[in-house]
């Protein structure tokens, strides 16, 4: 194994959250109407001849007599405007020199202080970097411990999905499997070599022309007497695309399409670290889809663990395969509700950009309690149909089905309908398409690797099954 996961200590890349009520230079939040109110008159002017506006992510340092720092002046701009960013704050680690800070007048501490340790992330394995960071005093009144957890599970997820596929491979996420399930007493079994092809023939099928070998990792936790929960997630490592190869500049980023797994891990780990009133089972297929002489070819058929045949279209539609077997064990355990997580569509990218996962249930009473969590969890998502008629792109003439359409449509919602196929007794069923990673940087948002909805998954279960 590689020193990935043991390197991936969430603890280390971001800043640290001091107790309430410890000293700190006063960092204070301010709107862009009415920002002078309250400064002396020298603070106003300094402000004024710095051309502080109070704009959003602007910033003003106000000296002390002695020279050194007394305030910080941080712009929140309109915080009702539409649009506005509630993540600002996590602008402030990277516009902070190294120290201790405590905010004032934030309209939400709880977010602002999450924002800031989202903010503070760094991935710096591979480089020397400076470790001193700007550290923020917990607010009063807001769960220290809560955001603390949550933003170290969202690091730990950041670290897997942007550690490059020579040092993260299916073996890697299984050892970060194991690290999340050990930290939290949670059991974890994990299929491999024969037994794989015999009880996962597309897991095996879609990984078995890698030199790494696929894996099902299967975590349980939880009271058995308490609602079972079910995350899935994709772990393909890299995806070359098969036999379909993708052309290179498709394939810069396929070390993220492991971004499903760690949406599941970062997710679970919040969940397990809450002790949260539900059975959870966690199933990671984990793979790499790579070109070799025993690669699965377009145009063969393979028997999936739910019994259905499956022609396969394009190899580089592997995602959904390794999914529909996961997902077909996961509903043999009869649970209260199925998320599922992946990189799967380039379609939903084209329909929602890189910020906006799509997701799609037949259930509106899950719909509606998704959109829920994602507005309290600021982790946006929108919710595409599941329609029906489409399900007929993917007849095959051969199979029970194709694992693409037969056509330039509605890629996302077919992939989708392809899934309900293998957990069609489950009405809570959730399925997530995202992209898993950040193109730019933004409040508490560096460039880089994403849970994207891991943090909405863990407030919609701590919504409906409390701890």
């Amino acid at each position: 194994m590689s020193d990935a996961a043991a390197d991936a200590d969430p603890s280390a890349t971001i800043a640290e959250l001091l107790p309430a009520g410890s000293d700190g230079t006063p960092v204070v939040c301010v709107p862009a109407s009415g920002w002078e109110a309250g400064l002396a008159p020298a603070e106003r002017a300094f402000a004024w001849a710095t051309g502080f506006t109070g704009k959003a992510g602007s910033v003003a340092y106000l000296p002390a007599p002695d020279g050194g720092l007394a305030r910080v002046l941080f712009g929140l701009g309109d915080p009702g405007a539409p649009g506005a960013d509630p993540f600002v704050a996590g602008r402030l680690p990277g516009l902070m020199q190294p120290g201790v800070y405590r905010l004032e007048g934030a309209p939400d501490p709880a977010t602002a202080a999450l924002a800031w340790l989202l903010g503070s992330y760094r991935y710096d394995r591979y480089r020397t970097a400076d470790k001193a960071m700007a550290c923020l005093v917990a607010p009063e009144g807001v769960d220290a411990a809560e955001i603390t957890r949550i933003a170290r599970a969202v690091a730990m997820g950041r670290d897997l999905v942007n550690t490059p596929a020579n040092d993260l491979g299916p073996a890697e996420i299984e050892a970060a499997a194991r690290t999340v399930a050990e930290r939290h007493g949670a059991a974890i079994t994990v299929v491999s070599g024969a037994d794989l092809a015999r009880e996962y023939p597309l897991v095996h099928a879609v990984g078995a022309a890698a030199a790494r070998a696929p894996r099902l990792i299967d975590i349980s936790w939880g009271d058995d007497a308490a609602p079972r929960v079910t995350l899935v997630g994709k772990g393909v490592a890299f995806d070359t695309g098969g036999l379909d190869i993708k052309p290179s500049s498709a394939m810069l980023l396929m070390k993220k399409d492991m971004g499903g797994a760690a949406v599941a891990l970062a997710a679970a780990d919040m969940v397990m670290g809450a002790g949260l009133r539900v059975r959870l089972r966690v199933l990671i297929p984990a793979v790499e889809n790579a070109v070799a002489g025993n690669a699965f070819r377009p145009g063969d058929v393979l028997r999936s663990r739910a019994g259905l045949s499956v022609e396969i279209g394009n190899t580089d539609a592997e995602g959904r395969l390794i999914l529909a077997d996961a997902l077909a064990l996961a509903e043999a355990d009869d649970p209260a509700l199925i998320l599922d997580f992946s990189t799967l569509t380039g379609a939903a990218r084209t329909a929602l950009g890189p910020d906006l996962p799509a997701f799609f249930t037949e259930d509106e009473d899950l719909a509606a309690s998704v959109a829920q969590a994602a507005a309290r969890a600021h982790d946006p998502v929108w919710r595409l149909p599941l329609h029906r008629p489409y399900a007929s792109l993917l007849d095959s003439k051969i199979a029970d089905l194709n694992n693409v359409s037969n056509g330039p449509f509605a890629g996302a919602i077919t992939a989708a309908l392809f899934l309900r196929r293998f957990a069609p007794k489950t009405k809570r069923h959730g399925h997530f398409d995202l992209y898993g990673w950040n193109p730019s940087t933004k409040p508490g948002r560096p460039e880089g690797g994403e849970v994207q909805t891991a943090r909405l998954a863990y407030d919609l279960l701590k919504s409906l099954y409390g701890g």
